[in-house]
């Protein structure tokens, strides 16, 4: 249960601040730092792709199944000592990982940094909104903010150092001074809550919600490897979702004391926030995605220098929260969130106009526009969505909006990575349409021996750069689905209420 802010809370709401922030960080750039060690990992393992599909799987699945349970254990143990443990716990699990010498060991030691990891943002978040009075919650947010959406944007740029120039195993030990320093922040600054001993935990209610996330999560990662629905385990994976959700909402709507107290969705910004955080998350995520190997396969660079192209969206979303939350409580979160679309609009919008020629300038340039535009988005979002929320609800209120964020990410990457699998086909065959002896511009470059359509070697020739040009479309048209996605946000954000002072 949330707690006034005490006097000890307004002495040291610097030091609070830093140590919650490096937590927050130390755990978003864990959602994205190892994804580019992955090949160098598969190597030293001797394990195949699939296999080593796993140490993200087993990381996303162990995070959103405990995410959950954050709001609970803190009632009933106290937030601060969940925080603290939680950090020694990832911080443990990072070395762990670091120090794995077979792929079981690195798989089972991901799950447990996952567990532990589950907890570190939301609680983040919670103890800023407590630190803070109402009228500030827009600068918390805006700092708290520079943590979850940068950490996700520089974790590849900073993961690809640590790889090329050191070892993989550096993506994980990074770890050990943030958590180190986040806990010595905790233990000395941080106040703990007062424990709820008469809250139950709904036993039967967890199982099913877990089940379900479990199930989600599952099968959006392993979706597009196992080919989707033709595949026994998705199909498996699909049906105990649906039946556990709606289990767990029966369950939810009719037990005395349940898992999720159904009256934290009677407060409409709460709901509709969800909804918005749902959507950027399916943007920030799919985005950066979609980017790397469009940039490292088809125009040609190597992994570092993606990385150092890709920092400057970082730069541009500190920036934006920067002035987020110098205007917050003087602009209206509303105004800021739509000028926030906007930019994130631009941005997309000049995505499907690159090209395998594009310059570095244009992808520094829209990468800076999305940035300010998820800056200008994301912090009222946070600000807005818990401005009326009742204190009592503000941990489990925290716990959902990070899982809600966390599976619309993996939603978004799911649905963009098997678009662009569709499209390349698609366009392949159209584009193929046009291979025929009657093609006069192919057979003035036939006759200049350039895809020679009389021979194999220039059939496959031929085939290659259709296969290039097929692929450099699709992303396009992944880049234009992300643009209506952003569109389509618009008409939420109208929706919601000018922000009130929230109980203290």
């Amino acid at each position: 249960m949330a707690t006034a802010i005490t006097d000890n809370q307004q002495k040291n709401r610097l030091f609070i601040t830093l140590s919650v922030m490096l937590c927050t960080i130390m755990q978003a750039l864990d959602t994205t730092i190892a994804n580019v060690a992955l090949p160098h990992m598969q190597g030293a393992m001797g394990a195949t792709q699939d296999q080593i599909s796993w140490v993200l799987t087993s990381y996303i699945v162990a995070s959103a199944i405990c995410m959950p349970l954050t709001g609970f254990a803190s009632s009933r143990l106290g937030r601060k000592r969940i925080f603290m443990w939680s950090v020694v716990g990832f911080t443990v699990a990072s070395i762990l990982c670091g120090a794995a010498q077979s792929l079981n060991q690195i798989i089972a030691f991901r799950l447990l940094q996952g567990i532990f990891g589950a907890s570190l943002i939301p609680l983040s978040q919670s103890v800023l909104l407590d630190t803070y009075p109402p009228e500030k919650h827009g600068s918390a947010m805006a700092m708290w903010g520079v943590g979850v959406m940068v950490g996700p944007i520089l974790g590849p740029s900073l993961g690809g150092i640590l790889t090329e120039y050191y070892n993989w195993r550096w993506v994980f030990y990074i770890n050990i001074p943030f958590g180190i320093l986040a806990w010595l922040g905790l233990a000395t600054f941080v106040s703990e809550t007062k424990i709820d001993n008469k809250r139950r935990f709904d036993f039967f209610g967890f199982i099913l919600l877990s089940l379900a996330i479990g199930c989600l999560q599952m099968l959006l990662d392993r979706g597009q490897s196992q080919n989707w629905f033709s595949s026994t385990e998705i199909l498996l994976e699909t049906f105990v979702f649906a039946l556990s959700f709606y289990m767990f909402i029966v369950h939810m709507l009719t037990h005395d004391r349940p898992f999720i107290n159904p009256k934290i969705f009677q407060d409409r910004n709460f709901n509709l926030g969800l909804v918005c955080v749902f959507i950027i998350g399916i943007i920030l995520l799919a985005t950066m995605a979609l980017l790397p190997p469009f940039m490292q396969n088809l125009m040609g660079y190597p992994i570092v220098d993606i990385g150092f192209l890709l920092t400057p969206r970082g730069f541009g979303t500190m920036a934006g929260m920067m002035v987020v939350g110098k205007l917050s409580g003087k602009v209206d979160p509303r105004h800021m969130m739509l000028f926030g679309l906007a930019m994130m609009i631009i941005s997309l919008l000049q995505m499907t106009h690159f090209t395998a020629e594009s310059s570095q300038w244009d992808i520094i340039n829209s990468g800076i526009i999305q940035g300010i535009g998820l800056g200008f988005v994301f912090v009222p979002l946070s600000t807005i969505t818990f401005s009326s929320l009742q204190p009592e609800f503000r941990n489990d209120g925290t716990s959902l909006y990070s899982l809600i964020r966390n599976i619309g990410s993996s939603i978004g990457i799911s649905v963009v990575m098997a678009y662009l699998a569709q499209r390349i086909q698609i366009n392949h065959s159209a584009f193929s349409s046009f291979i025929t002896p009657f093609n006069l511009p192919l057979n003035y470059l036939g006759e200049r021996g350039i895809y020679d359509i009389t021979t194999p070697t220039g059939l496959i020739a031929i085939n290659s750069e259709v296969t290039r040009q097929a692929s450099i479309l699709a992303y396009l048209q992944d880049f234009r689905l992300m643009m209506w996605v952003s569109v389509a946000a618009i008409p939420l954000v109208l929706l919601l209420r000018a922000p009130t002072k929230a109980a203290k």
